[in-house]
């Protein structure tokens, strides 16, 4: 029989005396596949096994001071990163070469520390394709009237600092210089209700507040937990600003 990582897995949790116990395992992530759990039931015969997926997100959503120290290096990683893709935007440009100077921004990270690719592709939908979430990029090149999202993050020894701005080719519509207006208004709204103990629901209420009073509507979360990751993602899959903690 050819050996599975979960193999070795067993055999560990065999040494520990873990043999008999209860286990959880994570039924819903990337990276523990069915195999990985036939496998495991397999050479612990005896467990009990259980669905414990998030569990350990959940513990580590309370960054140590240092986690947040390389957050805050990841931070200043995706500020240089969002420069460079405003700044390599421009009619007649393709949509590649952004990126392009974007992963070697991302790579390059300061002068006093370099950066690690982040657990997302850079995502910088132009035109039409703004209104489809997460959208990469093509070899089209930009024209003047576009309105750009760009999506990015710094990363640094595998910790995230996400980034979003949103520009324009030219002036923008009435009605996008008047919802990116609202949008402002809203996050400041939600920053100034944060505090220790507020609950992930009552930021959202603040946000959405803005939003209705306006007639606009947005249905999906305004934020998420993220930190330490890989890809496909840098979100933990916890906290959201939809969701009380």
């Amino acid at each position: 029989m050819i050996k599975h990582p979960m193999d070795f897995v067993a055999d560990i949790l065999k040494e520990k005396g873990r043999a008999n116990s209860t286990i959880a395992v994570e039924m819903d992530t990337y990276y523990f596949t069915a195999m990985c759990y036939e496998r495991l039931k397999l050479g612990l015969s005896n467990a009990r096994f259980k669905d414990g997926t998030l569990l350990v997100n959940w513990v580590r959503i309370v960054k140590s001071e240092k986690e947040i120290e390389c957050m805050k290096k990841a931070a200043c990683i995706v500020e240089r990163v969002m420069q460079t893709g405003i700044d390599s935007i421009n009619e007649g440009v393709r949509e590649c070469d952004v990126v392009a100077n974007i992963y070697h921004a991302q790579i390059s990270g300061t002068t006093e520390f370099g950066g690690d690719y982040p657990a997302i592709v850079p995502l910088l939908p132009a035109g039409e394709k703004t209104s489809t979430p997460h959208l990469t990029w093509s070899d089209n090149k930009y024209k003047k009237g576009d309105t750009v999202i760009l999506e990015l993050a710094g990363c640094y020894k595998r910790y995230h600092a996400p980034l979003a701005r949103t520009l324009s080719l030219g002036e923008p519509l009435p009605k996008v210089k008047e919802l990116s207006e609202i949008v402002v208004e809203g996050i400041n709204a939600a920053l100034a209700v944060i505090k220790p103990g507020i609950t992930c629901q009552a930021i959202e209420a603040a946000w959405k507040r803005v939003l209705e009073k306006s007639g606009f509507i947005k249905d999906s979360r305004i934020g998420y937990s993220m930190g330490l990751n890989y890809p496909p993602d840098w979100g933990e899959h916890t906290a959201a600003y939809d969701l009380v903690i």
